[in-house]
């Protein structure tokens, strides 16, 4: 680990890569190297040159960060790379840390705590928040295999949300570029994976764990 922390940021939103850049000037050993707002971009960064650590969006275009996620630690499986998400805990933090991902944070959390998770994960460490580690802690003492919907790929996750939201099969299907039949070949994998036999069903699983925007 150099002296300094040179940092990849991943984030499609302007205001959100401004803030971070900020917050890492005013900590001492942290620079942002270079900027992406997109898969494609960070994968350009990422062919130029060498970075200490990735800071990580999940909702981006051109594809996702889990995506991304799986194409660094493919690639090169010893870069840190810590996920910064809106999304809570609970919708994705399980399915990051499956995929590879040394850390993960809510984009809510205090400045002084994404410090902290940086410098732990660059040193070759794990973060996870209290409450994560709690809620990890007790999947494993209990012998459990989590919620039904962790046992989802990420594509399926989005396939679950837009359906329980609402969507047609061909909405769904135009959203994501695929095509019907691979929407209800997703469908089908969800409802034997779930145990949850319908529409209906996986809205109200949804609901209940608050898994929807």
């Amino acid at each position: 680990m150099r002296d300094v922390l040179e940092i990849l940021v991943v984030d499609d939103h302007l205001i959100v890569r401004e803030g971070l850049k900020r917050i890492l000037q005013e900590a001492d050993g942290c620079i942002v190297a270079a900027e992406a707002a997109s898969v494609g971009e960070a994968l350009t960064c990422l062919r130029m040159r060498s970075f200490d650590l990735v800071l990580l969006d999940i909702s981006l275009p051109e594809g996702n960060g889990i995506d991304l996620l799986k194409i660094i630690k493919g690639d090169r499986p010893r870069l840190p790379v810590l996920v910064l998400s809106a999304y809570r805990e609970d919708h994705y933090a399980v399915l990051a840390l499956k995929e590879g991902a040394d850390g993960y944070l809510n984009k809510e959390s205090a400045s002084d705590s994404l410090i902290a998770a940086i410098r732990k994960v660059a040193a070759g460490g794990k973060y996870l928040t209290p409450k994560l580690a709690e809620r990890i802690a007790l999947e494993i003492s209990v012998r459990t295999d989590g919620l039904p919907h962790e046992t989802l790929s990420h594509r399926e996750f989005e396939v679950l949300k837009m359906i329980a939201s609402g969507a047609s099969l061909k909405q769904v299907g135009e959203q994501l570029h695929i095509s019907p039949k691979t929407v209800t070949t997703y469908r089908a994998r969800i409802i034997e994976k779930t145990g949850l036999p319908n529409n209906a069903a996986l809205t109200r699983y949804m609901l209940e764990n608050n898994l929807l925007d």
